[in-house]
């Protein structure tokens, strides 16, 4: 059986998903199972879930905790990462720094300035974990769920020798959102996206050789439509092709649609801004209800998610043939997108592991698109592993929001203000 860590195991919610379509599968039914979290309450929390969790599908796994990494690495075929560094902390300096500037940001996670100082903090912890898998678990296969996705993957995967893919659940919820639009089966649907994480594009919307994409452009045209994503929608229509990522979400990694000149389009498009703030109080607000949910005698119900993460682990233990969609290093994939850059592709999984698969070309202007994301993420990775302080500012001139709306003075400054305001939650750049 397999031994499984999840890193970050105090996120719950999550790692209860992720460990009851592990467990629901009866190859994986006995796996073991390390637990790791830093915070104790939470760590005694998430043993608690995963005792009932394995109760309720009649599982019957080895469970521990464990305060320290090493320990929960050891030996381990298979590592989920689902940390947050700095927590609520430095989500809040992440937006109510650039407020200072006239900056406003949606969710603040994968590109931006929030994504940017996001990823500064994490990559660090990362390829200190990568190196300790060095060592205690070479051969793993290291399943990536924290955002922001590209960056930390790249990094990842340039900084070590582990074998890293990033996942999300952006693709398969967009292919779900698809299919009841156009009030077609999913299984009857498909599809192929690809583009880097939160970018990427339905290249191929079809059902038994029709083309999709004329049917769905009646629907979103017409009176009875409504306002529903709007930003992914305006998308649509001016680029072609249907995004793989929410409006609030893909509303800051353009320079459209959040502009402090132009207060009318985020009521138009009906952004809203600070919403990973509230989703963040939302989710500490309900943290008591679940330690007393997990902790106390009641029951809990599993239903499988649509996360990749349990398909990649029976896949590859069982040599059940699936396809996913996973972030990995460009080699060739996506032909009009530079060399080594991050990209969200379909890829095959076996017992041999996870295979990216070959899409070619994007369409000129989507490719055009997600370059000026991909700027960003290569300068920050470059940043991260080098200790350059020269490529933060690099990576936040090139931002196309933060680009659109300060100066390069501006720019600069709130570089600095973040750098100093973040304090030892940053490695130091020179």
């Amino acid at each position: 059986m397999p031994r499984i860590a999840f890193i970050g195991a105090g996120s719950v919610v999550f790692a209860q998903h992720l460990l009851g379509d592990i467990l629901s599968f009866p190859e994986l039914a006995e796996s073991e199972i390390a637990l790791m979290d830093i915070e104790p309450e939470r760590l005694t929390v998430a043993e608690a879930m995963a005792r009932k969790v394995a109760e309720a599908v009649g599982a019957h796994p080895i469970i521990t905790a464990h305060s320290e990494r090493k320990p929960a690495l050891d030996g381990c075929d298979y590592v989920i990462n689902m940390v947050q560094i700095g927590t609520y902390p430095s989500t809040l300096v992440d937006f109510n720094v650039p407020k200072k500037y006239g900056l406003k940001q949606t969710i603040a996670d994968t590109l931006g300035i929030g994504g940017i100082f996001r990823a500064l903090r994490t990559i660090p912890f990362m390829i200190e974990m990568g190196r300790e898998m060095e060592e205690l678990c070479p051969n793993v296969q290291f399943l990536n769920y924290v955002n922001p996705m590209a960056m930390n993957t790249m990094a990842m995967l340039k900084g070590t020798s582990i074998r890293t893919v990033g996942l999300c659940h952006g693709i398969q919820g967009t292919a779900w959102c698809l299919s009841h639009f156009l009030q077609i089966p999913l299984e009857d649907i498909n599809f192929i996206a690809a583009g880097t994480n939160h970018l990427a594009f339905f290249i191929k919307l079809e059902r038994q050789g029709e083309d999709l994409y004329p049917r769905l452009r009646e629907i979103i045209e017409s009176p009875d439509w409504g306002n529903h994503e709007r930003v992914r929608m305006e998308l649509f229509k001016r680029f072609g092709y249907f995004g793989g990522e929410s409006s609030e979400h893909a509303a800051e990694y353009v320079p459209y649609f959040i502009r402090r000149d132009r207060e009318d389009l985020i009521e138009r498009f009906g952004i809203p801004i600070d919403e990973y703030i509230r989703r963040c109080e939302s989710q500490n607000a309900h943290w008591e209800k679940t330690r007393d949910q997990m902790t106390g005698d009641e029951k809990i119900e599993v239903r499988r998610s649509a996360e990749y993460g349990s398909l990649i682990i029976h896949s590859m233990e069982t040599d059940a043939k699936r396809v996913i969609y996973g972030n990995v290093l460009n080699h060739g994939h996506i032909t009009n997108l530079p060399d080594r850059c991050c990209v969200e592709v379909p890829c095959l999984v076996d017992r041999n592991g996870i295979q990216p698969t070959y899409v070619g070309d994007l369409p000129p202007q989507i490719a055009a698109l997600v370059r000026t994301n991909v700027n960003v993420q290569e300068l920050t990775v470059e940043a991260a592993l080098t200790g350059k302080r020269e490529h933060i500012y690099h990576a936040a001139m090139l931002d196309p929001h933060a680009s659109a709306e300060l100066t390069i003075d501006e720019i600069y400054s709130l570089v600095d203000d973040l750098i100093e305001e973040h304090g030892d939650m940053l490695s130091k750049y020179t």
